[in-house]
């Protein structure tokens, strides 16, 4: 941070009140005068929102994530600005929640597609969640001086965006790290540190820039010692911080440059076919709807956009979520006729095996063997609804079932206390609790096919880097998706998820088939790179040669490292700043 002026101008305040050990950096007159400072709260608020979403822009594109790298320079120069004019602490945390609702309504408005108070609920209460660690970070500052509050703004932010991973009401769309999707080619090291390496990588380069800005201004000299100020050691102690700004931008993206220039698919190949029916999930998808297309004809849908690309090479299909749709019970499933009906077809294409989305009951004899999210019916007993993924090896080998895990906060998972309040909102799917498993199933490869084990992904699940790793490390070879992106419409949502996935190939090395019911269809290698999109809202299915790699990444391996550490060093620095609070308070009276 910029070194003490020889004497504060009168009119400047310190930052805040530190402690004796860890003396704040005062600022000069001019320091609050640079271009960032003279710009009001709103504005600096507004401009930080529309910096941070250049990472999930409308239709991504790598031009607008270097915004990133500046996106929070507004927030850093307005916390400064209101700290320096003593502002209450209501008055700090109003620009904050402002910038971080924009930035939120900004890049996550299409989820009012599904539904209006869905749409504002997640705006609003995401926007209220990440204020969580900005407000400690100006509290460890209080207490603790500038330079560890400032160290301390990463580690709290990418504690909370580990936590945003795990809990109940998980929604780490907005992760920092998931805004390099739409640019792979610069974070093929993330094979090593997953995508919260990426988030580190942003607020390096946004402090150092931030320091920067206020270096260049603290040793201004005076006007009239032109020589002083022309001279190239002042230059260059000018641009010192700049320097190491650059590198810390630039250093990452050749390393990232030369890996994957050098990188190569690995595995054996097989052949893949993944499907897109293009059934509108809201008039024609379901029964009810106004143009409910019967559940039969689906199928036959199915069958024949898979036959189309069918070839004696063809090892595996992947239909999208929930294509069999009609609840079945895991215990009879192979007694209801469509399944018989799969089973035929397979039978005559020897050497296919079938991923296909599916809905699923399962039973439990007694309330104490019943899950948290088993519902009770007098007729049915206990059971549990899943979101489900079947698996079938071949015409005859007993299905095999994956059931969703990673669910939508508030569709699929609710809260108990919540229950109640959303139990009659539409937001795009099943509300209430589904249930899930505790492991990532990885299904077993068909005779003719040793190498292929594919992990089955569902829809929300490919968001979350840490969970994807978890099928490679049981022995995943191959990312199938089964999503239905149609419940956003032609809207950012499914563009970005595509996105996501890109992400997800390069922190495993393993290459994507993705089938979706609409939205995008097609194959991302190892490298993070789409090789094959289908045009989207028609029916349509896709084929391809996919590698199966069995080696394990550095972050397959250890996992979310930097998460977890972030999550003790928060803990740490929340106590020591709690410690010092008091003891000043103590030493006070």
């Amino acid at each position: 941070m910029p070194r003490p002026p020889a004497s504060p101008a009168p009119a400047a305040k310190t930052e805040t009140a530190a402690p004796p050990m860890t003396p704040t950096t005062p600022m000069t007159t001019s320091t609050a005068r640079t271009s960032l400072l003279r710009l009001r709260t709103p504005v600096l608020a507004g401009l930080g929102a529309l910096l941070l979403s250049g990472g999930w822009a409308p239709w991504p594109t790598a031009w607008l994530v270097p915004l990133l790298f500046i996106g929070w320079l507004p927030y850093l120069a307005m916390e400064r600005k209101l700290t320096l004019e003593g502002a209450r602490k209501g008055r700090v945390f109003a620009g904050t929640y402002l910038m971080l609702v924009l930035w939120n309504a900004l890049t996550t408005w299409w989820v009012s597609y599904a539904e209006l108070a869905a749409g504002i609920a997640a705006v609003v209460l995401n926007a209220l969640l990440m204020c969580l660690p900005l407000m400690a970070f100006r509290q460890t500052k209080k207490r603790l001086g500038s330079r560890w509050g400032y160290l301390s703004l990463p580690i709290y932010w990418i504690a909370f965006e580990q936590l945003h991973l795990h809990w109940d009401i998980t929604w780490p769309w907005l992760t920092l790290g998931n805004g390099f999707a739409a640019a792979p080619g610069w974070v093929q090291w993330y094979e090593y540190t997953g995508f919260l390496g990426g988030s580190v990588w942003v607020w390096v380069v946004n402090l150092m820039l931030f320091q920067f800005l206020l270096h260049w201004q603290d040793i201004k000299p005076n006007n009239s010692d032109k020589s002083f100020a022309a001279s190239p050691f002042h230059l260059g102690q000018r641009l010192r911080p700049l320097y190491r700004a650059l590198f810390a931008l630039f250093l990452p993206l050749a390393i990232s440059f030369s890996i994957g220039k050098h990188y190569e698919e690995k595995g054996p190949t097989a052949e893949v076919i993944v499907v897109q029916p293009n059934l509108d999930p809201y008039v024609e998808k379901f029964e009810g709807g106004a143009q409910f297309v019967p559940y039969e004809e689906q199928l036959t849908r199915l069958l024949n956009l898979s036959e189309q690309k069918l070839t004696p090479e063809t090892r595996l299909i992947i239909w999208p979520e929930t294509a069999l749709e009609e609840p079945y019970w895991e215990n009879t499933i192979e007694s209801h006729p469509k399944i018989r009906r799969v089973r035929a077809w397979l039978a005559r294409h020897p050497g296919v095996a079938l991923l296909t989305g599916i809905t699923t009951l399962g039973s439990y004899p007694n309330k104490e063997a019943a899950s948290e999210s088993a519902r009770y019916r007098d007729d049915l007993g206990y059971y549990d609804f899943f979101n489900t993924a079947a698996y079938f090896a071949d015409a005859t080998t007993p299905v095999a079932f994956y059931h969703k895990s990673r669910l939508v906060p508030g569709v699929e998972k609710v809260p108990p206390v919540l229950v109640s309040i959303v139990s009659h909102i539409d937001l795009g799917g099943t509300v209430g609790s589904v249930g899930t498993q505790a492991e990532r199933t990885v299904f077993a490869a068909p005779a003719n096919a040793p190498a292929m084990r594919v992990a089955p992904i569902i829809c929300y699940e490919s968001i979350y880097g840490d969970f994807v790793a978890e099928y490679a490390r049981n022995g995943a070879t191959l990312l199938g998706l089964p999503t239905n992106d149609a419940w956003w419409h032609d809207s950012p949502g499914y563009r970005q998820l595509l996105s996501y996935g890109q992400l997800r190939c390069i922190e495993t090395r393993r290459d994507l088939a993705r089938s979706a019911n609409t939205g995008f269809t097609g194959f991302i290698n190892q490298k993070g790179e789409i090789t094959q999109r289908e045009t989207a809202w028609i029916p349509t299915s896709s084929r391809a040669t996919v590698h199966l790699n069995s080696e394990t990444t550095f972050y397959v391996r250890f996992g979310e490292l930097i998460g977890r550490g972030a999550q003790i060093l928060a803990v740490l620095l929340l106590l020591v700043a709690i410690v010092v609070g008091w003891q000043r308070k103590r030493l006070a009276v």
